[in-house]
């Protein structure tokens, strides 16, 4: 990066933030160093086509180099700017959230059209989100179906207060309720749908998670116990007691955990409605009916 005490030309300091994380081994260093740079700036790739020579003010190529180190570092990009899109909506992250990715939206992906379809039978659809983290996938659901109603628990008051911001942000304060509960030991009611991505990874396996993941996500999102299927075990035996007639609950998995996950459910009387794969062919989702 060219000093800070020296004008610096938006051109130059995309080539030198590129170079400077391909030098560090980053995975995508091109579209981390864009999205590092743009964001603090303020400027988007239009100004860099357009407007190459523009000179960027000596505080925010100071900040731009601070955020490149925690790259390099191997602070994850969405980490170091604060937030990450998710469903097409603009998401906080916090020191206990859980970042939200691409393969969790295939868990919206399966619940959306049950979500429209209760509502347009019932006039509401009820959503319990269980772990909610950032709020990611019970306001995604709300964002689509303005008829629907969530409440979204977690044990971190950091992820709770993260989550009811989000809401704010995005106007949906008004059908989003966050609850501090253990699973569902602090809910009472019945809800159309109950949705979760629960931690699922083996405690032995924590170690072997990329940096990025292992040491920035919180430990308590990831580990799923012994055999990364306690989560499950407690959805399972407590969701039927707070479910609807005719509801919902479907879960986020592990690639190998599909026949494990469904054994589970069904030994507490669920029964599988939907399997459904990520983009990359991955077991990811379970939908359950209870029978």
């Amino acid at each position: 990066m060219p000093p800070v005490n020296v004008a610096a030309t938006l051109a130059a300091i995309h080539r030198a933030a590129r170079a400077r994380l391909v030098v560090a081994g980053v995975d995508d260093p091109a579209l981390d160093a864009r999205l590092l740079v743009e964001h603090i700036s303020g400027t988007g790739r239009t100004d860099a086509i357009a407007d190459p020579s523009r000179v960027v003010e000596a505080d925010a190529v100071a900040a731009i180099e601070a955020a490149l180190e925690r790259r390099a570092a191997g602070e994850p990009v969405h980490r170091i700017l604060g937030f990450r899109e998710f469903y097409g909506l603009h998401l906080a992250l916090s020191s206990e959230t859980l970042e939200p990715r691409p393969d969790t939206e295939t868990l919206v992906d399966a619940l959306l059209p049950i979500v429209r379809m209760v509502a347009a039978r019932g006039g509401k659809c009820r959503i319990l989100d269980l772990g909610t983290g950032t709020g990611a996938i019970a306001l995604a659901l709300l964002s689509a179906e303005s008829r629907a109603e969530a409440t979204g628990t977690d044990i971190s008051e950091d992820a709770l207060a993260t989550a009811a911001s989000n809401a704010r942000s995005l106007g949906l304060s008004d059908r989003f309720t966050a609850v501090k509960s253990d699973w569902l030991a602090g809910i009472s009611g019945r809800y159309h749908v109950i949705a979760s991505n629960p931690p699922y990874i083996r405690s032995d396996e924590i170690g072997t998670l990329q940096k990025e993941v292992r040491a920035f996500d919180p430990l308590r999102a990831l580990d799923g116990g012994a055999d990364g299927l306690e989560a499950y075990r407690i959805i399972a035996t407590q969701s039927a007691a707070h479910l609807e007639e005719g509801g919902v609950v479907a879960v986020e998995m592990g690639s190998t955990q599909r026949f494990d996950v469904i054994h589970i459910f069904e030994q507490a009387g669920f029964a599988v409605l939907h399997a459904l794969a990520d983009l990359a062919g991955n077991d990811r989702v379970l939908v359950f009916a209870h029978r």
